[in-house]
């Protein structure tokens, strides 16, 4: 049986989670809508950083470094941090080949608890599904109030997650015969675990994640004190569908991605996408 602990899971997927975003046509599609809204919502950098006051951006679960090179890049002084110790050394090497280095700082860090103060960021990020291995309701309350405490007044606050729907499609398209027994429970509650994983499928597993409904989603990041200005559908029409894309020509590709953007905010298209995302303010 793997070993679905999300820390021994992002261990051992390594590089993987770098090159994930940038695999095919559906990852690339979380990726740059994604930075869409970053660029739409994050405060300014500086125009002369040398002199100025760094804009400082919070990374959590950031993993191999994706968005925090993508937000260093820009000028965005970025603190990313990650319960896995390899990830966290891949975000230093791959800011380290980018030439961003010094400004990104990478550490270990659990969103559950994080050791920074209040107010500390201008912007905080906690992208590609971190708070979804925090399966504990009680403990996904305490990740979010934190989310809310590190985020000065007023500051903008990013938090995308994994879908429900999404979750009950990968197990019918995919191992529907080894796992066909996880279906009611996952749409039930959201909770794909070691345990009902051993119990109900004979497959493997992958990590311990929650997966969300819309609603759910909203009322959780409220309840945290975050004020949610839009919830966005990442992939949502094109979801669990990176087999098919992967050969389209380049006509056919630029339609999807043009419907994707058109329906991203559809509260219907938010609650099918494989990632949804919440621009919110603390």
């Amino acid at each position: 049986m793997t070993d679905m602990d999300p820390r021994n899971y992002y261990d051992e997927f390594g590089e993987d989670e770098w090159e994930r975003l940038d695999r095919d046509p559906v990852t690339r599609m979380e990726f740059e809508n994604t930075t869409d809204y970053l660029d739409d919502h994050l405060p300014e950098t500086a125009s002369d950083p040398e002199s100025s006051v760094p804009v400082r951006v919070l990374d959590v679960g950031g993993a191999a470094g994706r968005y925090a090179c993508w937000l260093a890049e820009r000028g965005y002084e970025v603190t990313l941090v990650d319960l896995s110790a390899t990830q966290v050394d891949l975000a230093r090497e791959n800011a380290a080949a980018r030439g961003v280095a010094d400004r990104v700082t990478a550490r270990q860090g659990d969103v559950r608890d994080l050791d920074f103060g209040t107010d500390e960021f201008d912007a905080v990020c906690c992208l590609g599904g971190p708070l979804s291995h925090v399966v504990d309701d009680a403990e996904r309350a305490t990740a979010m109030a934190e989310l809310r405490r590190v985020a000065r007044p007023d500051a903008p606050v990013f938090v995308s997650v994994i879908g429900r729907l999404a979750m009950l499609r990968d197990i019918l398209k995919f191992v529907v015969e080894d796992s066909h027994g996880l279906l009611v429970p996952v749409a039930e509650d959201g909770d794909y675990t070691q345990a009902r994983v051993e119990e109900l499928a004979d497959g493997e597993g992958w990590a311990e994640c929650h997966g969300f409904r819309a609603d759910e989603f909203e009322a959780e990041l409220t309840d945290a004190g975050l004020t949610v200005e839009t919830l966005v559908g990442l992939e949502n029409v094109a979801s669990r569908m990176k087999r098919e894309l992967a050969d389209a020509d380049e006509a056919a590709l630029d339609d999807v991605h043009a419907v994707v953007r058109l329906l991203r905010e559809d509260r219907t298209a938010v609650d099918c996408s494989e990632h949804m995302l919440a621009v919110c303010r603390a």
